[in-house]
């Protein structure tokens, strides 16, 4: 085991205009990272479109999130996880601001 133990839902960061990702782990084919999000969302428009798998776990609060082959948003909510294949077109349509949205993301190449 590296270093001592750490716990994703302490020690986070204010609430601010922009999204905090801290990366917590990196491997050949893997980055592992939280994010916090205090009520941001994609730009209007805006599709990620990444050339990589992500799975998203959702540790605490609520966000809305958007396939572009779909026509509604997904709620997820905490325990809430889901595999987004690369290059799927997808999108933050809200998070919660306070308590803030918290995510794991695991990043796969």
């Amino acid at each position: 085991m590296d270093g001592a133990p750490a716990n994703l839902l302490a020690d986070l960061p204010p609430a601010g205009p922009d999204e905090v990702f801290t990366r917590l782990l990196a491997r050949p084919g893997l980055v592992v990272e939280r994010i916090v999000s205090t009520g941001q969302a994609s730009p209007l428009g805006f599709f990620y479109d990444q050339p990589q798998d992500e799975w998203v776990l959702v540790l605490s609060g609520t966000a809305d999130l958007r396939f572009a082959d779909e026509a509604a948003p997904r709620r997820l909510g905490p325990g809430d996880h889901l595999l987004i294949p690369a290059h799927r077109r997808h999108r933050v349509e809200r998070t919660d601001r306070d308590p803030p949205t918290i995510w794991l993301a695991l990043h796969l190449s």
